[in-house]
């Protein structure tokens, strides 16, 4: 049976109809599994849930009894809530950690890092195999599905992923070339690696027969499950007959070899008393607000890496919950799903959890809570490390804080203002002229407040009119605020110290202009770009001042400038298909679908075009002299100068 959404209140084109009555709707609640969606004011889902009995979790959060102090203020910002019906808890929790990672609400416990592990994989099914770096191998339990090759990992570091494959191959003279062999052998000859000994060259008959490359292969997969003992045994053998027949040049090669392979051994004597089961062992340090999670990788009874992961809005959560928060997210990304999970506390969902890893491993896989032994010193140690971590990045955080705040200071000094505590920055985008849509960033004390971003759809002005638009932007951003629609406890009702435009003197001047028409005193500057559309300058006042290009006032300016650009571009691209758009330079005889791409690449907009002089246009590689003049008349004539600078 499909899962069956509810949706509480009325809709019709995405607008309400009816206002939410939450005593009214809370009665309404069925007593079935299911996930719970809080909504604030504008909309925003501030909160995800999963329950095993709706009508009795959604209660909970507005009852009297007591909660943690993050549950009480997020309760106060619930205007609505929905909620999703499922047959199971299973369900449930699934599409939980789905809409979790969908919609990222700012009171659930969010797991910082999504990262993409890297694997080793080894061609078996290949003639002459060969060791190859892999991302998300598609495969379990060591072998990819469609071509049977050999999966190893996953790791947590590609530099020592790369660096272990080097030596691999250096150590058993492996391919590494992209030959199909042996259909391609004795077509060309050898490649470098073979005259400088790192390839036994099987791409020219003769070379090495195909037991003796299959005999190398062996030995690397050998080492990549851990048996060191063949290869160092090899190694030591081999330095004491180059040294002994004085070959000291190849004796040290050997040497250095055998150094490498046993600094790799080493790393892998943490053992479970023999026990070559995979295993993650999870613990976690907080400071109260935030957390490190540290994960230890057994692999065949191997620590084999290790790995940690931030969490945020953990205050007032028990060791469980953000234990649970962290393993549903976690194992709902991650490629690999070990046999046993070992955790310092128990989780609620222990059994539902387990019940669904298993379905995606394909086998048992059990949470364990040890309570001593070797698992137990295990899980103290993850927990030790969790702990440092935690305190280094904080006196790193902490001296970052500095280095921002100081930025936004010189900034404030190189202008003359009293303070640049909050930056509002403001940009234009379309592609090709059209559909244009504004976005707005804000920095406070040096860094970027993505919480406050606001984006905006372009709704009195038609075509390429930039000018126009952002007076639109600005004029609707202030308005609100002057009338005070903004919500109270919010920091965007909040005015800011400097306004920032993604332009030079004319952007300013659009600014001035709203700004001047509200009676608002707000300082005005403009970022200016070089030729090479990067961070040059800024311009306040008529006048463009020149900024040391490594101080930390010019790092803020270009983040700043970046940071606004990006998500301009990101809004634009998630409302708009980049191929169902006209553009305006379609019109402009001689410009084709090539010099368009390319006009638009050099120059980054419409606007930037219409500014350039012809000689300018005439420098881009794909035009030439005759569409450098097209397009500089089109621009000029009068007909189609509605924003002539």
């Amino acid at each position: 049976m499909p899962l069956l959404p509810v949706m509480i209140r009325g809709m019709a084109q995405g607008r309400m109809i009816m206002e939410f009555d939450i005593e009214d709707n809370l009665s309404k609640l069925p007593k079935k599994p299911g996930v719970y969606l809080m909504h604030a004011d504008d909309d925003e889902i501030i909160y995800v849930g999963k329950a095993k009995n709706l009508f009795n979790r959604v209660h909970s959060y507005f009852r009297s009894n007591k909660k943690s102090v993050k549950i009480e203020r997020m309760v106060t910002h619930i205007a609505w809530f929905e909620y999703i019906i499922t047959d199971t808890e299973m369900e449930a929790l699934v599409l939980e950690s789905n809409l979790i990672k969908k919609h990222r609400p700012r009171y659930n416990t969010m797991l910082k890092d999504d990262k993409s592990y890297p694997y080793i994989k080894v061609t078996v099914n290949e003639d002459y195999p060969r060791i190859l770096f892999a991302r998300r191998p598609k495969g379990d339990t060591g072998i990819e599905k469609k071509t049977g090759h050999r999966i190893f990992g996953p790791y947590t570091s590609s530099l020592a992923v790369r660096d272990t494959i080097e030596l691999i191959n250096r150590l058993f003279r492996l391919r590494t070339c992209n030959r199909k062999l042996p259909n391609d052998m004795d077509r060309s000859r050898p490649c470098l690696n073979y005259h400088i000994n790192k390839c036994s060259a099987p791409c020219r008959r003769g070379n090495v027969t195909k037991e003796e490359y299959d005999s190398a292969v062996k030995g690397a997969l050998d080492f990549l499950e851990g048996n060191f003992s063949p290869v160092l045994s090899m190694l030591k053998k081999k330095m004491e007959e180059a040294s002994e027949e004085m070959r000291y040049e190849d004796a040290r090669n050997w040497r250095d070899l055998l150094s490498s392979v046993q600094s790799i051994s080493e790393k892998q004597k943490i053992t479970l008393a023999g026990n070559e089961e995979d295993r993650d062992v999870i613990a976690w340090y907080s400071d109260g607000e935030e957390a490190v999670v540290q994960i230890f990788f057994i692999r065949d009874g191997r620590l084999n890496g290790r790995d940690h992961y931030y969490m945020t809005a953990v205050g007032g959560m028990s060791d469980g919950e953000v234990l649970e928060s962290f393993v549903k997210q976690f194992y709902s990304g991650t490629p690999f799903i070990p046999r046993e999970i070992m955790l310092e506390e128990d989780i609620e969902d222990k059994e539902i959890i387990e019940e669904w890893l298993s379905g995606i491993r394909g086998s048992k896989v059990s949470i364990l809570i040890p309570k001593r032994g070797m698992k137990e010193r295990l899980l103290r140690l993850a927990k030790k490390n969790a702990e440092l971590i935690l305190n280094t990045d904080r006196e790193k955080l902490r001296k970052n804080e500095e280095k921002y705040l100081k930025a936004a200071e010189d900034l404030a000094e190189l202008l003359g203002i009293e303070k640049a505590d909050r930056i509002e920055s403001y940009d234009i985008s379309n592609i090709s002229g059209f559909e244009s849509v504004g976005s707005m960033v804000v920095f406070e004390k040096g860094r970027a407040k993505n919480s406050d971003y606001r984006k905006f759809r372009i709704k009195t002005v038609q075509g390429p009119n930039d000018y126009a638009s952002m007076e639109e932007v600005l004029s609707r951003r202030f308005e609100r605020l002057i009338n005070g629609e903004e919500k109270e406890g919010d920091s965007f009702i909040r005015f800011p110290d400097l306004i920032l435009m993604d332009g030079g003197k004319g952007q300013v001047g659009i600014a001035l202009k709203v700004l001047s028409r509200l009676k608002l005193d707000i300082p005005v500057a403009g970022m200016v770009k070089d030729d090479h559309h990067r961070t040059r300058g800024i311009c306040f006042e008529n006048s463009e001042l020149q900024i040391d290009s490594h101080s930390e006032c010019f790092h803020l300016l270009t983040r700043i400038q970046d940071e606004t650009h990006r998500f301009a571009i990101d809004y634009f691209r998630s409302l708009h298909n980049k191929n169902a758009l006209h553009s305006i330079l379609d019109d402009i005889k001689g410009v084709g679908e090539k010099r368009r791409k390319a006009l638009l690449r050099e120059f980054g907009s419409v606007e930037k075009i219409r500014e350039a002089e012809e000689e300018e246009l005439k420098k881009v590689p794909e035009m030439d002299k005759r569409s450098a003049a097209e397009v500089y008349a089109f621009f000029h004539s009068g007909e189609n100068g509605d924003i002539m600078i």
